[in-house]
C-alpha cells in the first residue's frame, strides 16, 4: 500500500481532476491560505479507486518556513472518534462486549450524578454523545495539556459534574466519554487503548505512517507546528494535546494515510489484501443514526436530516447520497474528512492553524464540483463571514479591557481579603487568588498552564487574563459574598464566544475551602 501511494504521489502533479482541475485548487488552497491565514494546508482526494489529489502548500512551521506536504504529520484530533468506535466493534465481533453493555460491567467505579443514568449507561452511550453533560463538560480535566489528571482521575470525577440535560434527551459533544470508552477498550482487550489502534487496525489497514499518540511519533522531521492567532496575529505555540484525552482525539495523520483509511471504509472494512477486519453487520452500525440533530431550513446541500452515528456524523447531501464525516481540533490545528460512499469519494484537509472556515471552504468546493453545484463562491463567503466574526469578537475583548483599565483605581472594588484565598471545584480542585504590590494573581491547581492576572471588571466580577495568551480563553470570574463582605463562591464565563468549548469554565462551582 504505501509503495502504491508513492508511485501514485509522483504523478500527483500532473493528475487532472474529475471535476475541478489540479491548478484551480491549487489556486483556491493558495487564496485560502491568505485569506484565513493558515501557515500550511494539506489536501487529498480519492475517488472511484484512484488517488486524484494529495499535496501540501504553504509551511509547516511559520520559525522555519519548512513547507508543508501530502506527507506533513498532524493531529487530526476529534477524527480519531471513528477509529475508537471501530475498536469496539472490533471487540463486538469477538464477542467481548456488546454495545448495549452497562459501562459498569467493565468499569465498576463508573458513576455519574444521576443514579439511574450511571446503571443504564452503554457502551453506545458513551460514544453518542447524549450523556447528559454539557458541551465540552470536564474537557479542563485534559485540555489545555499539562494538567494533572489521569484517565482513573477522570472516570472518578465524573459523578461530580453537573448534568446540562437528562440522560438520552440532548446531543451534547462530548470527549470524556470517548476517554472512557478507551478504558473500556484497554480493559477488555488487554492492550492499550495506543496500542490496539495502532497493532489492530491501522497496521493491516496500511497507515504506515500514522500514530496513536504524538508522544508515539519518534521521526518528527515532517510535522507541523501548531498555530493561531491572537492578539490580532498569528503565531507559532507548542504542540497541545494531553494523551489522557488519546481515545478522544489523540491520531496523528496525514493525508495519504487518512485517504487509505478513506479506501479501507469505502470498501466495506476489507484492506487492500483482502482482509476482512470487521463484519458487515458491525460495520454498517458504525454509520447508523443515533443522535439526530436539527437541518436547518435552506440548508446548503439541500440534506434531509443530519445526526451522530457511533463516532461519526452522517447526513445526506444532494440527490439523497450519504455523507459520513468528522471535523477534529486542537489548540493550533484544525481538520476535516470526509466521505461519499456512493460516489466513492473522500476528501481530507490537514491544516495548522484554529479557523474551521479555511477547511469548509476547500472541501465544499471539491465536494461541490463532484455533486454538480455550480461555483458557490464559498471562499467569499466564508471569509467575508470569518472576518466579521474575528472583528465582533476582538471589539467584546477590547471594551472588557477598557472597563478593566478604568475600574483600577474604582472604590467599589472589593479589598484583598474579601476574595483572596482557595476556591474548589468538586472535579477540577483547586483555584487559588493572590495578592500582591497591588496586583491579583489567578492560578488553577492541576492545570499549571491556566494561571493569569485576575483584572476587576466591577464590583463582584474580575477578568482572569491567562498568562498564555494564545489561549484566547479569558474569563468573567463573579464572586458571591456572605454578609460580612467575604466571598464564599465564585463561578466563570468566557468574556468572548471565540474561546474554544474544551474550556468549559462555566461549569465550575467553585466554593471558597481556605
Amino acid at each position: 500500500m504505501r509503495s502504491y501511494f508513492l508511485v501514485i504521489l509522483s504523478l500527483v502533479s500532473s493528475a487532472v481532476l474529475a471535476q475541478i482541475d489540479s491548478s484551480s485548487l491549487d489556486k483556491l488552497i493558495t487564496n485560502t491560505i491568505t485569506t484565513f491565514e493558515v501557515p500550511g494546508i494539506s489536501v487529498g482526494i480519492y475517488k472511484d479507486g484512484n488517488l486524484i489529489y494529495a499535496k501540501g502548500h504553504g509551511v509547516r512551521s511559520m520559525e522555519t518556513q519548512k513547507p508543508m506536504d501530502a506527507n506533513t504529520l498532524v493531529g487530526v484530533a476529534s477524527n480519531s472518534k471513528g477509529f475508537t468506535c471501530f475498536a469496539l466493534a472490533m471487540l463486538i465481533d469477538e464477542g467481548k462486549l456488546q454495545w448495549d453493555d452497562k459501562v459498569r460491567t467493565h468499569i465498576p467505579e463508573f458513576q455519574l450524578q444521576d443514579s439511574w443514568a450511571t446503571d443504564q449507561f452503554t457502551i453506545k452511550d458513551l460514544v453518542t454523545h447524549r450523556s447528559g453533560l454539557g458541551l465540552g463538560g470536564g474537557d479542563l480535566m485534559f485540555f489545555p495539556e499539562g494538567g494533572d489528571f489521569s484517565i482513573q482521575d477522570i472516570i472518578d470525577n465524573l459523578k461530580y459534574i453537573e448534568p446540562d440535560s437528562s440522560f438520552r434527551s440532548t446531543f451534547e459533544y462530548n470527549n470524556l466519554m470517548f476517554i472512557v470508552a478507551g478504558e473500556v477498550i484497554k480493559r477488555v482487550s488487554g492492550m492499550t487503548w495506543e496500542e490496539f489502534i495502532e497493532n489492530r487496525i491501522m497496521k493491516p489497514v496500511g497507515m504506515t505512517s500514522s500514530k496513536a499518540s504524538y508522544n508515539r511519533v519518534t521521526d518528527k522531521s515532517n510535522i507541523i507546528e501548531a498555530h493561531t492567532r491572537t492578539e490580532g496575529k498569528v503565531i507559532q505555540i507548542p504542540h497541545d494535546w494531553s494523551p489522557t484525552a488519546n481515545a478522544a482525539g489523540g491520531i496523528v495523520s496525514n493525508v495519504p494515510d487518512m485517504l487509505t483509511w478513506a479506501k479501507f471504509l469505502m470498501n466495506d472494512a476489507v484492506t487492500a489484501s483482502g482482509e476482512r477486519l470487521l463484519s458487515s453487520a458491525q460495520f454498517h452500525e458504525l454509520w447508523q443514526l443515533q443522535m439526530p440533530l436539527t437541518v436547518r431550513p435552506g440548508d446548503w446541500y439541500d440534506s434531509n436530516f443530519r445526526g451522530y452515528g457511533l463516532g461519526w456524523f452522517v447526513t445526506d447531501v444532494k440527490g439523497g447520497y450519504k455523507q459520513v464525516y468528522h471535523t477534529g481540533g486542537l489548540l493550533g490545528t484544525v481538520t476535516q474528512f470526509t466521505m461519499i460512499p456512493e460516489l466513492d469519494l473522500a476528501i481530507v484537509v490537514l491544516t495548522n492553524q484554529m479557523v474551521g472556515s479555511a477547511f469548509n471552504t476547500i472541501t465544499n468546493t471539491i465536494k461541490d464540483s463532484y455533486l454538480g453545484y455550480e461555483d458557490r463562491s464559498w471562499l467569499t463567503t466564508y471569509g467575508e463571514r470569518h472576518h466579521k466574526y474575528l472583528k465582533y469578537n476582538d471589539s467584546i475583548k477590547a471594551a472588557v479591557y477598557s472597563q478593566t483599565k478604568a475600574m483600577q483605581s474604582s472604590s467599589a472594588l472589593p479589598k484583598p481579603d474579601q476574595i483572596v484565598g482557595t476556591f474548589t471545584d468538586d472535579w477540577f480542585g483547586d483555584v487559588v487568588i493572590t495578592h500582591n504590590a497591588g496586583d491579583y494573581r489567578i492560578a488553577c491547581a492541576k492545570s499549571k498552564d491556566l494561571k493569569g492576572d485576575l483584572l476587576p471588571y466591577n464590583a463582584t466580577t474580575f477578568v482572569a487574563k491567562w498568562d498564555n495568551r494564545s489561549f484566547d480563553a479569558d474569563v468573567f470570574v463573579k464572586f458571591t459574598f456572605d454578609e460580612t463582605g467575604k466571598a464564599i463562591s465564585a463561578t466563570m464565563s468566557y468574556i468572548a464566544p471565540i474561546t474554544d468549548f474544551s474550556f468549559d469554565f462555566q461549569d465550575l462551582e467553585l466554593v471558597r475551602t481556605k
